[in-house]
Parts: structure tokens; sequence; C-alpha cells
């Protein structure tokens, strides 16, 4: 009897034991999983200011109640979260958004200004509290000389996924992109960053798939995957973009920007059309850079023609724009240079002294592809090949070469624009 009595304690001790592991086990998974609630995901850079001395950012956190702290410091100078004067730290703003089945979420947007031009820095975002900061990041402002030193940007479009899958498709494009062109100054992706923008698990995903988009700023173009029935309140929420757009467009779905020797205006082909064509002629009056590009989602001259924005066209050929890049149709297509939708030039892959404007489908930088449509008299290059592409960007010394590549590390087209 007293060993089975001295065996039932010891059966008693141990289911005690058990338990207790189990309910601490229990609490230190709930710990964690608050603890990973409030840490930030989704972080992106852009500007909304001068390039040389300013930088915004965004991120989300699942919690929807967690601080907005940025804290940098200049490379070699210190330590993130040290208490010395070479470390800034700015408390920004938070805004709660719902994510349907993924609930109340907080975006966050955090600007700094006055910063040193051509400098990298060293930052963190979170709440400001132990244990709910980012990683260490960096970025690096534009240099006060950049008119006179090479430039080189990417563009991308139709990312479009639903699942983890088809982000990592994404991700890889960008990844290839960034070894092809490892100084990249920043990114234009030509619209449908996701198939639904309502669905935050795909934003969660375009994000984890692109964290290099917390060091390179990417600016999107508007595409009818991203602004819905005149909605584009998600979309938006996940950047800060310049404030100077069109009258009657939703803010940050018109905008332009310079860095360097280049003017970039963005088009947003989902609504206001009308409005935005003298909108757009003003903006290019006051332009002074020696290089203009637009982007916009909808290919005035792509896979085939999109009637609506030939307003446009007009005011690309007065004034003598570049490029135009754009997405949408899921694969590949370069013009030749036209004015007044007509061919001019050489019909070669070299455009001299502006002599017309040249329009760019990069095809799909995510699982989506289309039929190759049929071909048009403005068509230079042409085709589908079902691979994701990019595109690199490279000014130097009045000249401009563009590389087409597929993800693999194909070159498949390249011309050069000689002002």
């Amino acid at each position: 009897m007293k060993f089975r009595s001295r065996r039932w304690g010891t059966d008693v001790m141990l289911v005690l034991v058990a338990c207790l592991a189990l309910v601490g086990g229990l609490v230190g998974m709930q710990w964690l999983r608050e603890d990973a609630s409030r840490q930030p995901k989704s972080i992106v850079t852009t500007w909304t200011e001068d390039p040389k001395t300013s930088r915004a950012f965004t991120w989300y956190t699942v919690s929807p109640d967690t601080g907005t702290v940025i804290e940098l410091i200049e490379e070699d100078t210190g330590t993130l979260g040290a208490t010395d004067s070479s470390m800034i730290t700015i408390k920004g703003s938070r805004q709660t958004i719902d994510t349907g089945n993924q609930g109340m979420q907080a975006v966050h947007r955090v600007t700094v200004t006055d910063l040193k031009p051509g400098t990298t820095y060293h930052y963190r975002v979170g709440s400001g509290q132990e244990g709910e900061w980012s990683q260490s990041l960096q970025f690096t402002t534009e240099a006060l000389d950049s008119e006179e030193k090479a430039l080189t940007f990417l563009h991308v479009a139709d990312s479009q996924g639903k699942t983890e899958a088809d982000f990592k498709l994404w991700g890889n494009t960008l990844i290839q992109a960034l070894n092809t062109f490892p100084v990249t100054q920043f990114i234009i992706h030509g619209g449908d960053l996701t198939e639904n923008p309502e669905d935050q698990l795909a934003w969660d995903s375009f994000f984890i798939e692109a964290p290099m988009l917390s060091r390179i700023p990417l600016f999107p173009v508007t595409g009818n995957h991203d602004e819905i029935d005149g909605e584009a309140k998600r979309y938006l929420s996940h950047f800060q973009l310049p404030d100077n757009g069109a009258q009657g467009s939703i803010p940050g779905t018109t905008y332009s920007f310079d860095y360097g020797p280049v003017h970039v205006v963005v088009m947003n082909t989902e609504s206001n059309r009308k409005q935005q064509t003298e909108w757009l002629r003003q903006d290019l009056k006051n332009n002074t850079k020696e290089w203009t590009i637009v982007a916009m989602h909808r290919g005035a001259y792509g896979g085939n023609a999109y009637q609506k924005v030939q307003d446009w066209v007009e005011v690309f050929d007065e004034f003598k724009v570049d490029l135009v890049l754009q997405g949408h149709n899921h694969e590949y297509s370069r013009s030749y240079p036209l004015r007044g939708g007509k061919v001019v030039g050489d019909e070669d892959n070299v455009v001299k002294q502006r002599e017309g404007t040249v329009y760019i489908v990069p095809n799909a930088a995510g699982q989506k592809f289309n039929e190759k449509k049929e071909d048009q008299l403005y068509h230079q290059v042409h085709f589908q090949n079902n691979k994701q592409m990019f595109v690199g960007m490279t000014i130097a010394e009045s000249q401009l070469v563009y590389q087409a590549y597929t993800v693999d590390g194909e070159l498949v087209d390249e011309v050069t624009l000689i002002h």
C-alpha cells in the first residue's frame, strides 16, 4: 500500500509539473504572439520632399496601439539605441485601419528632414519600447552633385499576386534586378501590386519578399487592382508620396519628383483622367531637368493602345517626354520613338535629340502572363516569354541606356537615348 501511495504521489507530481509546464508554455506562447504583434512589418521608404535632405517611412503593426518612433544615426558615428547627441529620434503619426479578416492594425508614418546630402544613415523603427524595434536598416540620401553623377533606377510592373508563392516570384525578380543593377537609387512599380487591395495577407507577402524596400525607395503607380471603384485607401496606406498631384485625383495617385538629372511624373489611368491633362502640362512646363520620364499603368502604346489617354500623349509630344513606363498588359513591348502616333527616327536602337517618345511595357514581375496581343505599327519589340522581367535605366553624360532583362539574367532588349 505504501508503495502504491508513493507511486500515486509521484504520478500526481508529474501531472502537476506537466500542467504547470503546459500553462507556462501557453503563457510564453501568448507573450510571443503579443510581442510579434507589436513588431514593425511592411517597412517601406520613399520621399515626399527633397531626397537630398529628407526621407519618409511607412510601416504596419498588427497591434493597433503601438507607438511610432524612428531612431537614426549617420554611418560610423555611433550605435543605434545609444544615448548620445549623434542619434536622431523622431516621433511620427499612427492611424488604425480595418484589414477585414486580419482585424484592426496600425499604420505608422514618419518623415525625417534636415538630413545631410549624400550620407548613409542607419535606422530602426518601432514603438520606442525595448523588444518592439525593427532590425537595424539603412538608406542613403541623394548627393549634392547628383546631376553630374550616373543615375540608375528600375522599372517593374504587375507583381499582382495572391499567395505566398506568387510573391516569392516578385521577390526573386527584385533580387535579380538589384544583382544586375546594384547601385539602384529608386524603383518605379507600374501598378497592380496585389490582386486584391483588401487582402492583408497578400500585402504582408508583398513586403516580406521585398525587404530591400526599407532601403531603396519604391514609387508606385496606381493600377486597376490598386484603385477599385474610386477607392485606393488600402493601397495608399502603405506609402507616403509627394503631395503635388492633379486637383480632383485621390492624393498619392498622381505626383511628380526629381532626382539627379531626371524628372518623373506619375499619372493615374483609373480615375480623374481629363483633369490630369492640364496638371501634366503645367508640371512639364515647370520641369528644369534634362530627362523626363512618365509612369502610368494602362499603356497609351502597349500591347494595345488605351484611347482614353490620348490627350496625355499630345502633352508628351508637346514637351518631348523621353520615356513612358507602362504596365497592365503582362507582356513585353517597346515602341519605336513616336510623334503624333507616327514612327520617327532611323528605326534603329538609338533615339537622338528627343526625336520621339518611347513607350515601354516590361512584362510582369509576378505570376500572371497574358497572351501576346497582335503586333501594331508602333511596336519595335513585342513578345511574350512567360518570364518575370525587369528594366534598368542608367543615365550618364547626356545618355540614357535602357536594358530589359529576364529573371534568369538574359538581356533581351536594349535601347540608347542620346540628348
